[in-house]
């Protein structure tokens, strides 16, 4: 099977998901063509350097070529680009992004569905919501290439009717979420007729989690946070509590391991709170040193306002760390209290400085273990990525009905080759 895999930028160094997933499904023996409006800035793992030289960016097209294939088009297909254009009007009406930026969509996928012609591929899958998802449906549009698009949360469903996922999901061959609770979201903004169509399957993670030797969790007050600093992260409420343990006297180590918009800010409350000494950030790291940080912590740490099912969580706990996070939208579904982790409102500072003590001064390096162990029996049998793989090449290899037949589709160019 020939898959064309897109996205807005790829590789990326928060978007390792994206990259494991298609390793796992061309493990299983599909050809995969990956296809992106531009690259991720800040690359620092070799294996996502090697990914950017395999992928084909449309923002990098020259002008001569995206009015080849308007012309191209426009000349073999008229009916699929007008009925392609309307859909891109239809959905543009009801987009905070404005008619405009649907336009250029529409020429995006003119390119991307030009791409996937030549290149043979049976299937078009994007991931997020957002405009990939839009680009892949006018491309499928153009093409009669069936599509299908990963829903990451929780930008999605906060913008669900702007950005008119009920229309992308009736078009769509399939939509799969990474969650329970990320489906329930979908099927919120969705008529009920068209629930069947969506599917869970989870992001995983690959073998480098799995094969490495578990190391007991270390005697120490360190405490990691991983991830991209923005305000949806609540990185500032992390400060904020271990502010609170420094004023009673009881003191521990802060890393962030990421970089973002927020920096500056969260740079400037730990001045302020005198913890210069005690937090550390590292900008953007390799794969290979995540893990070494989370296996160096105590406990993972991630105080987020908004989330569907964070990735990082399932990194901790296969590496056998607990994690302390916040009940909202699909966290529970990974970090159990007092089984493989801990629970705390989203921005109470008061609350995550209690387990944080809690976990300093109560919780033995036993039952840390026993913990992590707990949680990395869940992500073996619920986020291995070859399993997850399995499920979703599956969902691909279905002939849906409300596609164009093959029959109806132009003859791909690598077809064309081999008569």
């Amino acid at each position: 099977m020939r898959l064309g895999y897109f996205t807005n930028q790829y590789p990326g160094v928060s978007h390792t998901f994206i990259r494991r997933e298609i390793q796992a499904v061309e493990n299983l023996g599909a050809t995969v063509f990956r296809y992106a409006l531009r690259p991720g800035l800040d690359l620092v793992d070799p294996a996502d350097k090697d990914e950017k030289g395999r992928t084909r960016y449309i923002l990098s097209s020259s002008a001569t070529e995206i009015i080849r294939c308007l012309i191209k088009l426009l000349l073999t297909r008229p009916h699929a680009s007008g009925k392609a254009l309307l859909l891109a009007i239809k959905i543009g009406w009801r987009s905070d992004r404005g008619l405009l930026r649907h336009f250029a969509y529409f020429v995006e996928a003119v390119v991307l569905a030009q791409w996937c012609y030549h290149d043979g591929v049976d299937h078009l899958h994007a991931h997020f919501g957002t405009n990939p998802a839009t680009i892949a449906m006018l491309a499928s549009q153009l093409s009669g290439i069936p599509y299908s698009f990963t829903v990451h949360g929780p930008d999605e469903f906060e913008r669900a009717t702007l950005l008119s996922l009920d229309v992308k999901l009736k078009n769509a061959a399939f939509v799969n979420c990474v969650s329970a609770f990320g489906r329930s979201q979908l099927m919120r903004w969705s008529p009920p007729d068209l629930w069947p169509k969506i599917s869970i399957v989870h992001c995983g993670l690959d073998a480098a989690f799995f094969e490495e030797p578990l190391k007991p969790p270390p005697q120490n007050n360190r405490f990691v946070c991983i991830g991209r600093l923005s305000p949806q992260k609540g990185q500032l409420v992390l400060v904020a509590a271990a502010s609170r343990l420094h004023d009673e006297g009881l003191d521990c180590e802060i890393v962030f391991a990421g970089d973002g918009p927020m920096r500056h800010q969260i740079e400037n409350s730990v001045q302020q709170a005198g913890l210069k000494n005690k937090v550390t950030i590292t900008s953007w790291i390799p794969a290979d040193k995540i893990r070494a940080e989370i296996a160096a912590a105590r406990a993972v740490i991630l105080p987020s306002f908004a989330e569907n099912l964070p990735v990082v969580i399932m990194e901790a706990l296969a590496l056998g760390r607990p994690v302390i996070s916040t009940y909202i939208a699909g966290i529970p579904e990974l970090v159990r209290p007092e089984r493989t982790g801990w629970l705390v409102p989203a921005g109470d500072e008061i609350a995550l400085a209690e387990v944080m003590r809690e976990v300093l001064l109560k919780v033995s390096v036993d039952q840390l273990a026993r913990m992590g162990l707990a949680g990395r029996a869940h992500v073996i049998e619920h986020h291995d990525c070859v399993k997850e793989a399995m499920k979703l090449k599956r969902l691909f290899e279905v002939k849906p009905q409300s596609c164009l037949h093959k029959a109806n589709r132009p003859t791909p160019r690598h077809a064309k080759l081999r008569h």
